[in-house]
């Protein structure tokens, strides 16, 4: 598991050099993801794709979970309410409802999810909106005090503004 560390940087120009420090430090360049204004040109950084700038996973996992509790629920009643005449209850509808309401709720959740920033960035909005670059960099929790040690003694300027242990590197 990695720990997802967030500094704040004032410009672009020391964006690409923290980038290049932390790149000679051996921390992947797939591991380093750069968020900016919409009219801020990140092309020659790894800016953050869709899963990271948006709400897309936490919106599936809620409508993942929601969706199978209802599923299960309308699975129950029509378990229950619809059984042919002189049969048992249709238990086996339950798994099967509780399924599909978690996929198709999962899928539904995560369309709305797609369209709205995430919720972790919100503490950085403002900077961001004056022009500041959030870098996010995934490393293992063993590097963390000596990146954020080098970070500090290479680039004054950046801001050491949060850190979330144990976020999956994908997201």
């Amino acid at each position: 598991m990695r720990t997802r560390v967030y500094w704040l940087l004032p410009d672009l120009a020391s964006a690409r050099a923290t980038m290049e420090d932390l790149i000679g430090s051996r921390v992947e360049r797939r591991h380093l993801h750069f968020f900016g204004r919409s009219d801020c040109d990140l092309s020659d950084l790894h800016a953050a794709n869709v899963l990271q700038t948006s709400d897309v996973i936490c919106s599936a996992e809620a409508g993942l979970a929601v969706g199978a509790a209802v599923g299960g629920l309308l699975g129950s009643v029509a378990a229950v309410s619809y059984p042919g005449a002189g049969e048992p209850p249709q238990w086996s509808l339950i798994p099967l409802l509780v399924l599909v309401g978690a996929l198709f709720d999962a899928w539904t959740s995560s369309m709305i999810g797609i369209s709205a920033p995430n919720r972790r960035l919100r503490r950085f909005a403002a900077a961001i909106e004056q022009g500041s670059i959030l870098l996010a960099v995934d490393v293992p929790a063993a590097r963390v005090a000596e990146l954020e040690a080098r970070l500090q003694a290479l680039h004054p300027e950046a801001r050491l503004a949060w850190s979330e242990p144990g976020k999956p590197s994908f997201l």
